[in-house]
């Protein structure tokens, strides 16, 4: 027997010793050599192929059998059923992949290291992944903050913790927002450390609520409180700002401890007082608005964060009990400048200065008697001087009084 033929009978023997030991349960390698849409064709070396169903290939549902695999593929698989008879071989690498998968698991959850998944479907309440096992990130899980559609995350590829595992039930919970969480912290420390109070920054707008805006300068957001967006009164941020406007804020506290950070924009412009004195001089009048109005007077705006006082006494040439009496918030008004001082940021105002005086009432008549009119000239009872007049009663009775001496 020739060596050429000896090699071919131990080949044949080989095949036949396959064919023989192969059955229900048993794993084996193969090369995927052809792909349905609900299933793949792999090559063995059996006398002929075996078929994966789509339900086989992989622990989460998938559309078609190529979102799994691809022709040429290596994969390892275990045989669910065979049946000569009817050349059926069900192979299964779901099987394989969940069995070595339930390992890896085990260890990525003890050590609570970063794995990379591909989303394999979107379902309600969030997505799911194929580990090996069904992996599922709830969508509190996905991102650090809400997203309300995720239709588009079919695809992409996260990087995620195990959260949860139950080998028994099946039951993997994996989450991004651990992985962004625990990043965020620590590029929020690195860059706490680096700032300085008194430091000016660029920034985004992330958020806008009632008390305030976080602005991200670096990676982490800090808090422009209501009070500091701008020199003159804002109500509410957004009346003010609007998500991803670019602002300059300047650094004015620092808590690494708490993970807070205090910003300022208007404290990164210059103040309204550092520019009044050149804006406004002493007897100059000029348009404000009454902003507040108070017993003692009224204050009024006139230029964003610049106020002045006019004193009640100052508001109307006539009496008035109270500023509310001829003047309301939000009214435009003319008011001349008394005195102004930047440095203590006063400024004395004067509204009745820019009025013109109501004229004077004329003096009133002086009232005659209604009795007959006498004529005093000529009267010997009567003195007229430089000083008025004067009569005595002796010069007025003289005559009758004698009579009673």
């Amino acid at each position: 027997m020739s060596e050429e033929t000896k090699n071919v009978e131990t080949q044949s023997q080989d095949q036949l010793d396959q064919i023989v030991s192969l059955k229900k349960g048993d794993t084996v390698k193969g090369t995927i050599v052809k792909l349905e849409d609900n299933q793949a064709y792999v090559s063995i070396g059996y006398k002929y192929d075996g078929v994966i169903p789509v339900r086989e290939l992989s622990a989460v549902q998938l559309d078609n059998a190529s979102d799994a695999v691809q022709i040429g593929q290596e994969v390892e698989c275990k045989v669910v059923s065979i049946n000569d008879d009817k050349e059926s071989l069900v192979l299964s690498k779901r099987a394989i992949d969940s069995e070595s998968a339930w390992d890896a698991l085990e260890k990525h959850f003890a050590d609570q290291d970063v794995i990379e998944v591909v989303v394999a479907d979107v379902v309600k309440g969030g997505l799911v992944a194929d580990v090996g096992a069904r992996g599922f990130i709830p969508a509190s899980m996905v991102e650090r903050h809400f997203v309300e559609d995720f239709s588009d995350y079919k695809g992409r590829t996260l990087r995620v913790k195990v959260k949860e595992l139950d080998r028994e039930n099946n039951k993997v919970i994996l989450s991004q927002k651990d992985v962004l969480e625990a990043e965020f912290e620590a590029n929020k420390q690195k860059v706490m450390a680096e700032l300085q109070e008194g430091q000016v920054l660029e920034g985004t707008v992330q958020r806008l609520t009632q008390f305030g805006a976080f602005v991200d300068v670096g990676g982490v957001d800090g808090l422009v409180h209501v009070s500091e967006i701008a020199w003159s009164h804002v109500e509410k941020p957004a009346d003010a700002l609007s998500e991803g406007d670019k602002v300059t804020v300047k650094v004015l506290k620092v808590d690494p401890e708490k993970g807070k950070i205090s910003l300022s924009i208007k404290a990164a412009q210059p103040g309204p007082w550092e520019t009044a004195a050149e804006k406004f001089q002493t007897g100059d009048v000029v348009t404000g608005q009454v902003r507040r109005l108070v017993n003692f007077g009224a204050f009024v705006e006139l230029a964003p964060g610049v106020e002045g006082l006019v004193h009640i006494s100052q508001i109307s040439h006539k009496h008035i009990g109270t500023p509310q009496e001829v003047l309301k918030e939000g009214q435009e008004v003319q008011v001349k400048i008394l005195d102004i001082n930047a440095d203590e940021k006063r400024v004395s105002l004067s509204i009745k200065e820019t009025e013109e005086a109501p004229a004077t009432p004329s003096p009133r008549p002086e009232k005659q008697s209604k009795g007959p009119k006498i004529d005093l000239k000529d009267n010997p009872n009567v003195s007229l001087n430089n000083q008025g007049m004067s009569v005595t009663l002796g010069e007025r009775f003289g005559d009758k009084l004698s009579k009673f001496k």
